[in-house]
């Protein structure tokens, strides 16, 4: 169900890339609100607007925000179809829900891109980062650019967590550090979009030229507490994809000290089913040096049962902290900061090295 309230945009906060924030009032009182204006156009002080608040009143991860469905009385034009822009395109994303957008897919007929990703075949030994958390991202490419600073680097942002890429602001602070953000599946939002991950791996490589991809979903990630109940777990079908298309698959670990939750402690549950279970290929599995000693014993025992089938590689983190200090987004994981979780952001930056090292 949808729980459904009207509000007036009393000001807006701030932006990022395509997103505004709003202060609305409702009958319930002041609400922080989010709108996509390629979705429903710019709110402007005064107006009127319809408002989704389900996740907002339930407490769930939204970033606690209402999300704004529509101005009813200011609707933004239709989109003029010069067969030269995005929306030439035919690629519905959000399928069938209310706000479902048409997009010009990288691959599309109609795209500048068509002849390219129509030849397109492998990767070409591309190394390819997956991670479960969008949290990872900015740590990774941290790893990679701290020994390879020229490197082109691109994030495919799969459909686990949010559809809009607009709604990370990590995303909208690698602005320019990023070769650019392809979006796949129901995902969208992205400077390119595809239909599924294996057309995004060669959009990557092949569009965006990248030497290195990094693979994860969005924010606000859905799990239940449960082994296969989560949408990370889908990170092992992209080591799948990654191999099927001639690429270096390298998993991030989800390594951590500081989370509350035993299941995740050492390594998480959730990278011992992706790789050990989802994933049917061999892949890097990077485990970070100068891990407090208690935590590298627990990382070395959960990692055991997956060494018959992934490559373990010790790698070296000097100079990898004082890189994650100088990242250009701040750094976050559940509401943990870098010195609350370091080994979390330390095994992402491990992987993002190893992913450099393997460049020629």
């Amino acid at each position: 169900m949808v729980r459904w309230r009207s509000g007036t945009v009393r000001s807006v906060r701030r932006s990022w890339r395509g997103a505004v924030e709003l202060d609305v009032t409702t009958g319930d009182g002041p609400l922080r609100a989010l709108a996509y204006p390629d979705l429903v156009g710019s709110p402007e002080p005064g107006d009127r607007v319809l408002l989704n608040v389900g996740a907002l009143v339930m407490g769930l991860g939204t970033g606690g925000y209402a999300l704004v469905v529509a101005l009813p009385d200011r609707l933004p034009p239709d989109p003029v179809d010069d067969g030269t822009t995005r929306d030439a395109g035919h690629l519905v994303k959000a399928r069938y829900t209310p706000l479902q957008p048409i997009r010009l897919g990288v691959d599309e007929e109609a795209s500048p891109h068509r002849a390219v990703m129509a030849a397109a075949e492998s990767i070409d030994g591309m190394p390819v980062v997956t991670a479960d958390l969008h949290s990872a991202l900015p740590a990774i490419l941290v790893g990679v650019h701290a020994d390879r600073p020229d490197a082109r680097v691109a994030y495919l942002m799969t459909d686990g967590g949010a559809l809009p890429a607009w709604f990370s602001r990590t995303l909208d602070g690698l602005h320019g550090h990023l070769a650019g953000t392809v979006t796949t599946g129901q995902a969208f939002g992205g400077d390119l979009e595809a239909s599924t991950v294996h057309t995004g791996l060669l959009a990557a490589r092949h569009v965006l030229r990248a030497d290195v991809t990094i693979v994860a979903q969005g924010p606000g990630n859905l799990g239940t507490g449960t082994t296969w109940g989560f949408s990370g777990v889908a990170l092992g079908e992209a080591v799948n994809a990654v191999a099927v298309l001639g690429g270096r698959p390298v998993g991030s670990l989800r390594i951590s000290g500081g989370d509350g939750r035993e299941r995740h402690l050492g390594v998480s549950h959730h990278s011992l089913t992706a790789y050990g279970r989802v994933a049917l290929v061999p892949a890097d599995l990077p485990v970070p040096d100068g891990l407090e000693p208690g935590l590298a014993a627990a990382v070395d025992a959960a990692l055991a049962p997956l060494s018959g089938r992934h490559r373990l590689v010790r790698v070296a983190t000097g100079g990898l902290d004082a890189a994650l200090r100088a990242c250009p987004v701040p750094l976050s994981t559940m509401g943990r900061k870098l010195d609350q979780d370091h080994g979390y952001f330390l095994a992402a930056a491990a992987a993002g090295r190893h992913a450099a090292a393997l460049l020629a």
